[in-house]
């Protein structure tokens, strides 16, 4: 059985021209061979399985090259070439930093600099992921790369460039390389399929070539990943299966539904795509690239940004006709914010429904049923106030009324949906044109309920309390308030109420003065205050409770402190506490 080779290492490119993606850099590098004009230093940055490593060694080769072609290319004739070729060359050493970081490491490499080169004009060392040395191995190699012999030429590879020593970076030629782009990948991929006697879609290899993220490895092995399972033809399908691949039909159903506001039907489209295994999150981000794409498919100029088969570009067109530009702009605008918040969510799945939601309401009308937008609905505010003044008119106007009402709906929908922007007479809508006129809404202020007639149940109860005990059934009164009341329980809450009377006074009513900082507070609280004294009352078990309500004087109203301000009063008064934070290294955020 012949010896199987993966096709990164089958295909690996040895000559500058078979380098996928990286045209500049390899003609650059094909230009100084021919020039003679050769640097001391070089440094290969890039993403993984881009080709630095290959490039360093086709350049170690071709400057060796007794007789290189007039384009820069080795000529695999003579014996430098020969000798590299059957992996004998003693002119070119490669050192992988990851596992050979030490200083003794770094010494050993640079003895070997002083010996001359045998057979060819250079000594080329090929340094793989420097960024792994360590600070003293870096010092080391400092020395020899300032002042190197001149046959010793350095070829460093690494993928975290900022890890190098400035020192180190100056003294290299950089060459950034390039994240290999989706027709580029297709295109290289398609070769290797020829080779291989392998049938394919394009739409199969579009979707490895998303997969490998700009890397020719990685994309090579997926390529005979999915070719072991599909056996013999690459198929989409089967691509989408094999490499668990959430397919693109998912993302342009997804927004063709939402622009016909069909949220159910959203709902059971996720519900399916979370029971085969995808994560919430990553739909998120993959429906955020799609709209990407669709945005960018609306204009001929951004077209290109588009790295996708030419099929696919078809289809995003084909949305992007009928896709409203703000709808994606909004779109966009809502995943992000899921996708920052998914990480810190508890319910992960509740937040991508809810975002799924928002984008398929973004087309829908604002008074359209079900919206759940909360649109500024002025035709139905004015139904309602008409509804609630009917039962206090219909016996006196009779009939009149349903035509006041008619009057009221007609000029609020004009001023809603017919008015223009700089209207020269807008419509004036009167109280008489609904039913009320201001001796109703004076008699309405009149009948406003007043203080409550509620008395302690438990007038024979006398027991003594502390101002501890009165603070706590406080707070436990104002937690126990009804829904409707929960702003002023919020307010009352910051409150603190004072027992008058001093301990062990003998007293026939425990005095509670409550002081409040506003006339609508004040106001507020009076209405309440005999259902208040009866609470207490009942609770404290003192039916002699006199509750006095005042409002508090300018030297009494204390100002609003920040969390920082409360901790620095709280570390003031407990020393101890600011001990604890300077042992413990704390900040206050």
């Amino acid at each position: 059985m012949e010896e199987y080779i993966v096709s990164a290492r089958k295909y690996r490119p040895m000559t500058f021209d078979s380098v996928v993606g990286q045209h500049t850099l390899t003609t650059t590098l094909k230009n100084a061979v021919v020039s003679g004009k050769l640097a001391h230093a070089y440094l290969f940055c890039g993403p993984r399985g881009v080709g630095k490593t290959t490039c360093a060694r086709i350049f170690a080769k071709a400057i060796n090259c007794l007789t290189p072609t007039a384009e820069g290319e080795a000529c695999n004739e003579c014996e430098s070439c020969q000798a590299f070729n059957e992996q004998r060359s003693y002119n070119i050493f490669e050192l992988d930093a990851a596992s050979n970081n030490s200083v003794e490491n770094i010494k050993s490499l640079m003895e070997q600099t002083r010996i001359p080169p045998q057979v060819g004009k250079y000594k080329v060392f090929i340094i793989d992921e420097v960024h792994m040395l360590s600070t003293q191995a870096f010092n080391a190699f400092l020395k020899t790369l300032e002042e190197p012999p001149a046959h010793v030429i350095f070829i460093l590879a690494t993928t975290e460039k900022h890890k190098i020593l400035p020192t180190i970076i100056s003294r290299c030629q950089i060459y950034d390389f390039e994240r290999m782009s989706v027709e580029d990948t297709i295109r290289h991929l398609k070769d290797v399929a020829a080779k291989e006697g392998i049938e394919v879609e394009d739409e199969a290899l579009a979707v490895i070539a998303e997969k490998a993220d700009g890397g020719m490895r990685d994309a090579l092995s997926i390529f005979d990943q999915t070719a072991s399972f599909c056996q013999g033809k690459i198929t989409y399908d089967k691509v989408i299966e094999d490499l668990n691949v959430l397919d693109a039909d998912n993302y342009f159903r997804i927004i063709d539904l939402a622009l016909e506001n069909k949220v159910p039907d959203i709902m059971l489209l996720l519900n399916q795509i979370i029971s085969r295994g995808f994560d919430g999150g990553n739909l998120i981000g993959g429906l955020a690239s799609h709209v990407r794409n669709v945005l960018m498919a609306k204009d001929a100029q951004t077209l290109p940004l588009l790295e996708v088969s030419q099929q696919q570009r078809e289809r995003y067109q084909q949305q992007a006709q009928k896709t409203p530009t703000p709808f994606l702009y909004k779109a966009l605008q809502l995943m992000n914010q899921c996708d920052q918040g998914y990480r810190q969510s508890s319910n992960k799945r509740l937040l991508v429904e809810l975002t799924l939601i928002q984008v398929a309401q973004i087309t829908q009308p604002d008074d359209a049923e079900g919206a759940g937008r909360s649109p500024k609905r002025l035709k139905s505010l004015f139904q309602k106030l008409l509804d609630s003044s009917r039962q206090q008119k219909v016996a006196s106007q009779g009939g009149t009324a349903g035509r006041y009402e008619q009057k009221a709906v007609k000029a609020a929908t004009t001023v809603v949906a017919d008015a223009p922007p700089q209207p020269k007479s807008p419509s004036i809508i009167k109280l008489n044109d609904l039913g009320i006129t201001f001796k109703d809404l004076q008699s309405k202020k009149e009948n406003l309920p007043q203080q409550e007639e509620t008395e302690a149940e438990n007038k024979h109860e006398s027991s003594l309390f502390t101002q501890e005990q009165l603070e706590n059934e406080w707070t436990a009164m104002c937690n126990r308030m009804p829904t409707e009341m929960t702003a002023m329980a919020q307010r009352m809450k910051s409150m603190t109420p004072r027992l008058l009377n001093t301990e062990g006074e003998p007293s026939d009513t425990a005095i509670v003065e409550l002081i409040v900082d506003s006339n609508v507070l004040l106001e507020q609280i009076t209405r309440i205050r005999n259902r208040i004294k009866a609470t207490l009352a009942k609770s404290l078990h003192n039916g002699h409770i006199d509750l006095q309500i005042r409002l508090a004087e300018n030297a009494e109203i204390k100002p609003i402190l920040t969390k920082r301000q409360i901790f620095d009063v709280i570390r003031k008064e407990n020393p101890a506490i600011e001990k604890l934070r300077k042992s413990l290294k704390l900040q206050l955020n």
